[in-house]
């Protein structure tokens, strides 16, 4: 038989909203989760590598008590992980920059010499 797919304790609207907020507005989310399904949720994400930041960013808001309480020696470790530095969500944008203008006048005035 086999192995049943764990069920998301949480809409997958929000889910898909946790993961595309950026980190102000993954804690004003978060905030808005219970306690016990948030430490669910963060366990949840932690078994799936491409989450796997965002657990550590919602595990970072739960009580040990919670992670422990969800997931056994599991929780434990995903609480120590979140406090052990501060979790940065990669910039998923690239940084556009604007030229000044000054390669374009030295190639017009190299070409009117």
């Amino acid at each position: 038989m086999p192995a049943q797919e764990e069920e998301c304790p949480v809409d997958d609207s929000l889910l898909g909203e946790l993961y595309r907020s950026s980190p102000q507005g993954l804690h004003a989310l978060v905030e808005t989760v219970a306690p016990r399904v948030r430490a669910m949720l963060a366990l949840y994400c932690y078994r799936r590598s491409h989450l796997s930041q965002l657990a550590l960013a919602i595990a970072s808001t739960c009580e040990r008590r919670d992670l422990v309480l969800a997931g056994g020696e599991l929780g434990s470790v995903v609480f120590s992980e979140a406090r052990k530095a501060p979790v940065i969500a990669p910039d998923k944008r690239r940084k556009i920059t604007l030229s000044d203008g000054t390669a374009f006048a030295y190639a017009i005035s190299q070409d009117l010499i």
